[in-house]
């Protein structure tokens, strides 16, 4: 399976327009069960919003939905939407609530504050991008320590943990794809001395 981006965490940020108070809510999901309950969640604690618009986009089967929720067809759920297609963002849901100012925006002025709206919470959400990767572990002795370190984010490595005993042990994944390259590498810095266990495999950011 291709690496995809996705949001890392739940996030929100909001801003205002024209007194209306426009606040976008992020959050990654595997499923539109996990999907539904974000957004129910956020309409339980918007009640009171003039608005709760929704849009997700799932991995699997390539599900895509919106909601206007109440705003004009076509003006609120699906910019929300786009902004999602246009960062090429999966597994990620966005509620964008709507407290009205009493001002209107007019169509365009819709489509132009969920669009922000929805901007705001996946960047608030921290874009990254999961690739195939396999988790691996090396061992080396302290004074090879900071050598490796800086060798781990050359190839742009995740450090899951580091065991500190006799010697130092690191849990890392890494991009598939670059595997081999590291190996070759890491055998050529410690001239043979150093080589790294292959643990499993699984999809992480890089």
């Amino acid at each position: 399976m291709k690496e995809y981006k996705t949001v890392e965490f739940e996030s929100s940020d909001d801003f205002v327009e024209k007194k209306s108070r426009f606040i976008g809510y992020v959050k990654p999901v595997k499923t539109q069960q996990e999907a539904a309950d974000f957004i129910s969640s956020i309409k339980s604690k918007h009640w009171d919003a003039a608005h709760n618009v929704s849009a997700y986009v799932l991995k699997n089967n390539n599900i895509q939905r919106s909601s206007d929720d109440g705003e004009p067809s076509g003006t609120a759920g699906v910019p929300v939407l786009d902004v999602l297609l246009k960062e090429q963002l999966v597994d990620v849901c966005v509620v964008v609530t709507r407290y009205f100012g009493g001002t209107l925006l007019g169509t365009g002025g819709l489509i132009r504050a969920y669009s922000y709206a929805s901007k705001l919470a996946v960047h608030a959400g921290h874009i990254i991008t999961m690739a195939p990767c396999k988790i691996l572990s090396v061992s080396v002795e302290y004074n090879f320590y900071d050598r490796l370190s800086i060798f781990l984010n050359d190839f742009g490595a995740n450090i899951e943990e580091c065991i500190f005993s006799d010697a130092v042990e690191v849990k890392f994944s890494l991009k598939s794809d670059l595997c081999n390259a590291f190996s070759d590498k890491l055998t050529q810095l410690s001239n043979g001395k150093y080589s790294a266990r292959e643990l499993g495999e699984k999809f992480s950011k890089v």
